[in-house]
């Protein structure tokens, strides 16, 4: 058997492919049977009719792998039903929403989702649902094989040692950094004058003089609407959306514009295009007011002071964070930059353009702290910021002194692995396994193959 690991990572990736086109293409018929749990001809071929559609590459033995994925996730869920893991259907429910919501977002409406599918939002919400809770039932019940499973640092050590020393990856400088960031407050007359321009805007559509999204695509300070208009689709419950941008838009009608409004990125008009229960599309369009110099060099002059302190060692940078930083993901991360996994270590590409270049200029050294430095953020938002360099590796060879977290995190997984592996060597021989004969050919399926003819007798 393949790494366990691996298979299930696949067979997730496999269904929320399935699931971009929400309908069945294939003439069904069971080709396999774990336990009491059967797997059909489409749950294998649909995926790769999507790939197709798709113009991806699909190999030769793709039926093969998908097949022993799902009989990888079907024996887990049937062991998770056995061990009475639970699934609630309020968080089954959350998951589809998310799904619909990314379908809606694919192809423009809800109207046009269900046009394409040929079925209602709940038809397809009930159509994922047993999909959906298998994946779900299958996590937990991998996360409780493995949940007791710890590294020490001797086999961290040794898991280094089986590497092959003359080919180990070579790694790019990466640094660990934190900022403490204050957003200066545009001036009094610049905000009133944002807000008569928004004012004029939302005017200029209820006249018919302009089109909402028109005006979006010239004027808005939203750079990740401002291609299609200022469109969102958004969730009344979902938490990272602006609590002032979802109170406004769920108080509209369709074809309805709000008054303006302040949310913490600026000033907003929102016009509702269509909305059904908690879930809407939405048009807005983001006004920033400008900032001046006056401004700017007021929060340097607040950062000075801030920096003083921590060179004094009179506060701490998490201190000084939490105290001063106008930044809402610092009480998250302790006022440091995270990649996309979470981690703190970062390599330079990962970081903003604008920290690369104050980097490289001044020479910052680890433990040093820059001088307050005004910057733009990826929304076009003014602030000055403080950049504290914690530390910083050279280009090297993968080691154990350097990277130590990384090994860690590789010799945990694979000890995972094996766990799993071991479980289903246990397992799988308890369970009735049928194979359809289209796939007595698979090599991968060797083991299942075994189990299954042991079931037959």
């Amino acid at each position: 058997m393949k790494p366990v690991f691996t298979f299930i990572t696949a067979l997730f990736l496999c269904i929320i492919a399935v699931a971009q086109t929400p309908r069945k293409v294939i003439a069904d018929k069971i080709v396999g049977i774990v336990g009491d749990k059967i797997i059909l001809k489409s749950d294998v071929y649909n995926d790769i009719i999507d790939r197709q559609r798709r113009g991806e590459p699909v190999p030769e033995n793709a039926d093969c792998s998908i097949m022993e994925q799902i009989l990888t996730l079907k024996a887990l869920v049937l062991q998770a039903e056995k061990d009475s893991i639970a699934v609630g259907d309020d968080e089954i429910d959350a998951l589809l929403d998310n799904q619909i919501r990314g379908f809606i977002n694919m192809y423009g409406s809800k109207e046009a989702l269900e046009e394409i599918a040929g079925r209602t939002i709940y038809q397809i919400k009930e159509d994922f649902r047993q999909t959906f809770k298998e994946r779900k039932l299958a996590e937990r019940m991998r996360d409780k094989i493995v949940e007791n499973i710890k590294i020490t640092p001797q086999e961290v050590n040794l898991h280094f040692s089986k590497k092959d020393q003359n080919n180990l990856p070579f790694y790019e400088s990466e640094v660990v950094i934190g900022e403490i960031v204050v957003n200066p407050k545009a001036s009094r007359d610049l905000e009133k004058l944002t807000i008569d321009e928004l004012n004029d805007f939302k005017k200029q559509v209820e006249s018919g003089a302009q089109k909402f999204e028109t005006l979006a695509r010239l004027y808005t300070d939203d750079p990740g609407s401002k291609e299609n208009g200022g469109q969102y689709s958004v969730n009344r419950t979902e938490k990272n959306w602006d609590p002032a941008f979802l109170n406004n838009a769920f108080r509209l009608k369709d074809g309805q514009i709000s008054p303006v409004f302040k949310s913490k990125f600026g000033y907003h008009i929102i016009q509702m295009v269509s909305r059904a229960g908690d879930d809407a599309i939405v048009r807005h369009i983001l006004r920033i007011p400008k900032i001046t110099d006056d401004e700017i060099n007021e929060a340097i002059n607040k950062l000075d002071s801030v920096r003083a302190k921590l060179i004094a060692g009179t506060i701490t940078f998490g201190e000084a964070v939490a105290k001063y930083s106008d930044d809402e993901n610092s009480k998250f991360t302790g006022g440091y930059k995270q990649g996309q996994n979470g981690g703190t270590s970062l390599e330079l590409g990962q970081l903003d353009k604008e920290l690369v270049e104050l980097l490289a200029k001044t020479n910052l050294k680890p433990g040093e702290y820059s001088k307050p430095t005004p910057y733009t953020d990826e929304r076009g938002k003014k602030g000055v910021r403080i950049v504290y360099l914690k530390t910083r590796t050279t280009p090297h060879r993968e080691n154990v002194k350097d990277d130590y977290d990384r090994l860690a995190k590789e010799a945990i997984e694979i000890k995972k692995q094996k766990a799993l592996e071991s479980w289903f060597a246990s397992k799988i021989p308890s369970y009735y396994i049928m194979i359809d004969e289209d796939f007595k050919n698979c090599g991968t399926l060797k083991n299942w193959m075994q189990y299954a003819a042991a079931g037959s007798k």
